[in-house]
């Protein structure tokens, strides 16, 4: 029988964000961080952030940086968002 995968964040003073049930890191810039959880899509967004670790075959992920925002997005809201990202760099 398999271990049931668990959804848990812990955050420390908004400068470090631990993720456990993490299955994809969709994207990543150093203003916004797009995960792919057992739970639903998560968009992190804020100001230097780094992926210090990842291990996808535990489904941990440790961001560090200055957190401003964290959101849930249903699964066809992640496409809609990626083309506006990209054609919004390409008319830059």
């Amino acid at each position: 029988m398999e271990a049931e995968v668990t959804h848990r964040m812990e955050m420390l003073e908004r400068k470090l964000l631990r993720i456990e049930g993490v299955q994809h890191v969709e994207s990543f810039t150093d203003e916004e961080i797009a995960i792919d959880t057992n739970m639903g899509f998560l968009l992190l967004a804020g100001e230097g952030l780094h992926i210090t670790q990842l291990n996808l075959d535990a489904g941990t992920l440790v961001v560090e940086g200055y957190l401003n925002g964290i959101q849930y997005r249903e699964a066809g809201s992640r496409q809609g968002r990626r083309g506006k990202r990209i054609l919004n760099r390409l008319l830059r």
